[in-house]
């Protein structure tokens, strides 16, 4: 990397992110020496401007921020470091330290699904129920998108709420599977589903 650190007096701003959520944490301060320190001990080490030393996020509290990735901007001068938080990351006991709530978007795991399932398709581990599907070939995964999707209609008008969440999410997941089976991602369906928001949207 080529951090700037001669543009600010030898510190550069560091935004924090929860890599899994996607929410913002806290804005510190790095030099030189607390970037090497948190590459090297995957801890989150600021430079404090009011005690003039290295601090680790965490050393008193426990509520380390454990490292996952850093970037820099396209001037050099501020970093995206992307961390797994451990317990609330602001010193007052909230999640942020803008008071916001560190809560995980359930939509976004259907991403990782997708990244788990793209996975099995590629080593094809045996004993997975996954790698079975793949193995059984497109008829088969279309048929159990049907058969899911048939459940969820059965429990949606003769069942209970907590069943077609149920058979719902079985639909999803062969859906996904069969979606990577043909080179897709569960986020072309949501961009159709984003174009055909807009107003001047027509169907074709």
């Amino acid at each position: 990397m080529s951090i700037d650190f001669d543009k600010n007096n030898g510190l550069v701003p560091a935004i924090i992110q929860d890599a899994t959520t996607k929410t913002v944490l806290m804005l510190g301060y790095m030099n030189r020496d607390a970037y090497e320190t948190t590459r090297s001990s995957g801890k989150v080490t600021f430079f404090s401007r009011s005690r003039q030393c290295l601090w680790t996020k965490g050393e008193t509290s426990g509520n380390y921020l454990h490292l996952v990735s850093i970037q820099e901007d396209c001037d050099h001068d501020t970093l995206l470091v992307k961390v797994h938080p451990e317990g609330p990351t602001c010193h007052t006991g909230t999640d942020t330290c803008w008071g916001e709530t560190n809560n995980r978007n359930p939509l976004l795991f259907l991403t990782e699904l997708q990244d788990f399932i793209e996975k099995r398709h590629e080593e094809m581990p045996e004993g997975s129920y996954t790698t079975s599907l793949f193995r059984d070939g497109l008829n088969r995964m279309a048929q159990k998108v049907g058969e899911e999707a048939l459940e969820a209609v059965i429990e949606a008008t003769n069942g209970t709420n907590e069943r077609l969440v149920y058979e719902g999410s079985d639909m999803l997941y062969h859906l996904i599977v069969l979606l990577t089976s043909k080179g897709l991602r569960i986020e072309d369906l949501a961009r159709e589903l984003m174009e055909r928001h807009q107003p001047d949207w027509k169907k074709h």
